[in-house]
């Protein structure tokens, strides 16, 4: 069975969490591990855990007092498409409310947009590209 937890920094599970980000976001697109960590200190953690394994992770980042980031959002490639970003994305937005953020928004490479608006998000703004990939604006409001 699978389960959403917070976690800190300092939280055994972390490790694996970064793990799962390199291999799932960073190494397919040419970043070094560890490339994309620079808000992981200031954002709030949610992995998916299945027999004391990370399968899953994303991170909530503070933007303004309505407004956070929903970043570095990654399901082990086997776990794909069974429901692991759904719980994922639940809890964050539960979590989300009881903080009292207005929105949530992202940046979401082009293969994730149907997966962002079965969950809720919307498109806006222009089309962008960030670390050589196209990206699209998309924000949930709460």
């Amino acid at each position: 069975m699978i389960g959403i937890e917070q976690i800190e920094m300092s939280h055994p599970l972390y490790k694996q969490e970064q793990d799962l980000r390199n291999r799932i976001l960073l190494r397919p697109i040419g970043l070094p591990d560890h490339g994309w960590e620079m808000d992981d200190h200031r954002a709030w953690h949610f992995v998916a855990v299945e027999a004391d394994n990370v399968i899953g992770c994303v991170i909530l980042v503070p933007l303004n007092k309505g407004q956070a980031q929903l970043k570095q959002m990654a399901v082990e490639t086997a776990c794909q498409s069974k429901g692991t970003g759904r719980l994922l994305i639940g809890a964050l937005l539960a979590f989300a409310r009881t903080q009292q953020f207005l929105e949530v928004v992202c940046h979401a490479q082009d293969r994730a947009i149907p997966f962002y608006i079965k969950n809720g998000f919307e498109i806006y703004d222009e089309p962008f590209v960030e670390v050589g990939v196209p990206h699209h604006h998309m924000r949930i409001r709460l």
